[in-house]
């Protein structure tokens, strides 16, 4: 088989259960980890070449942008599922169509979400409660990385096709090579030029269109593969479309919200002044990559549930989801450790300011505990959405998330002015999920509505 020909789809309905998802979620790690570099490069750099308020400020935005990543990678969720249940029943019409729509409708949409990023970046950061310190380097970034949500969201639905076929290896390669030139651009621009914030926000932007030129190529050179990227073929399937958002919008709300949600959480950090919020975003980039492995096993697991929903295999689809959750909880009691005792270190990488390396190392070990409730739900919540289940365990993520979260910090906030009950928040969400997730997935009977699904 020629190079041009060579096959990189992985069929995950035979063989290791175990050796699928190792292989999958292995490379989706390392890539999701070069991803999450983006951001942390730019923290990194600016809270050493510029200020603790320019660290603040990167930080501080991370809400707003995860808002609209989140939106994103839900649709992208929806997509994926799509393709990957669509390749397990061997329907390469409908993987084909499902490409050509899902490409074409994430271009139309970026351009309405740019132009409304834009223009609700200064009320959101109002909103937030900004400082005055770092209002200003704050907007400067915000609104850059707008200008550059196109590159970004077209990488993501072209690396959620190839991850929906079983192919993980080339979008990782292509992450390297992107968070490397944004790193070197990062240097360039902030180092050399001197542009603070705005050299971080555009050294990003650029990476991240590289990496959508990048995903599109190897699409349209995919020669004799269903997910062949065609650009006459580009199309708006109504019958689609529908599918997609039904697969993907509970999920996109539920991050989108989610993240959003955070905002709040933003707002009542923000209260504690410039060292707090550098703090919390160090502890926010470190946390990031903590719990990578979590949501690369769960996206392996959703993959996989899916192709074997679609092939009509329901008992190695469930089979599949209790060994993501074993690797999920090894990880992160690999990782945690680690993380809790040298937490004032890897502050410090962020800024060597003393108040801001208390508040980091407070964070970290007061919450990485509770990422064991996590490493369960998580996968869960992978299983059900390749298995399609997406509206009822989104609404009931969303209520831990943002009901049950928002009304503890409402009320906590006016009892105390200690910094520690706010960060437990998050927790609190995460064990509430943990519990509703888990309750839905053993009781709900998910699994005799889809055994049908390969046979229909």
């Amino acid at each position: 088989m020629s190079a041009a020909l060579k096959r990189h789809d992985v069929d995950m309905t035979q063989g290791s259960i175990l050796r699928h998802l190792i292989a999958f979620a292995l490379p989706l790690m390392v890539g999701n980890i070069f991803q999450q570099l983006y951001n942390t490069v730019d923290s990194v750099v600016v809270g050493n070449f510029v200020s603790k308020q320019a660290l603040a400020a990167v930080g501080s935005v991370g809400p707003v942008i995860n808002t609209l990543v989140g939106f994103f990678s839900g649709f992208s969720v929806g997509v994926s599922v799509l393709i990957s249940r669509n390749y397990g029943a061997k329907n390469e019409k409908g993987v084909h169509d499902a490409v050509h729509t899902s490409l074409l409708a994430v271009v139309v949409l970026s351009v309405f979400m740019t132009a409304a990023g834009v223009f609700l970046v200064e009320p959101l950061l109002r909103f937030m409660r900004t400082p005055d310190d770092v209002f200003s380097e704050a907007k400067t970034y915000l609104t850059i990385y707008f200008s550059g949500v196109l590159g970004l969201m077209l990488y993501n639905i072209g690396a959620g096709i190839l991850r929906a076929v079983g192919d993980s290896r080339r979008p990782l390669y292509f992450l390297i090579f992107c968070t490397v030139s944004n790193t070197l651009l990062d240097l360039i621009f902030v180092v050399v030029f001197h542009w603070g914030v705005a050299g971080v926000a555009w050294a990003t932007v650029i990476a991240q269109f590289l990496s959508a030129v990048l995903v599109l190529v190897v699409l349209g050179r995919s020669t004799g593969c269903s997910y062949r990227f065609i650009p006459a073929h580009l199309t708006l399937d109504g019958a689609i479309i529908k599918q997609i958002v039904h697969l993907g919008l509970p999920t996109a709300l539920q991050m989108a919200l989610t993240s959003f949600s955070n905002v709040f959480v933003q707002g009542y950090i923000n209260k504690f002044g410039s060292a707090c919020m550098a703090g919390w975003s160090s502890y926010g980039k470190l946390d990031s990559f903590a719990l990578l492995p979590l949501s690369s096993i769960s996206a392996a697991g959703s993959t996989f549930v899916g192709q074997n929903l679609g092939g009509g295999q329901v008992s190695r689809a469930k089979n599949g989801i209790k060994y993501a959750i074993g690797l999920a909880i090894f990880s992160m009691l690999i990782l945690g450790t680690p993380l809790m005792v040298f937490s004032p270190q890897l502050v410090r990488l962020f800024n060597a300011d003393a108040e801001v390396i208390a508040f980091g190392s407070l964070f970290i070990r007061t919450l990485t505990p509770f990422y064991l409730f996590v490493c369960v739900y998580d996968p869960l919540m992978g299983a059900l959405r390749g298995a399609g289940e997406t509206v009822i365990p989104t609404l009931l993520l969303m209520s831990g998330f943002i009901a049950a979260r928002q009304i503890y910090l409402f009320f906590i906030s006016r009892v105390t002015e200690d910094i520690l009950p706010i960060a437990l928040g998050y927790p609190l969400g995460w064990a509430w999920c943990f519990a509703v997730i888990t309750l839905y997935y053993f009781c709900s009977g998910w699994e005799k509505r889809h055994k049908a699904v390969g046979s229909k």
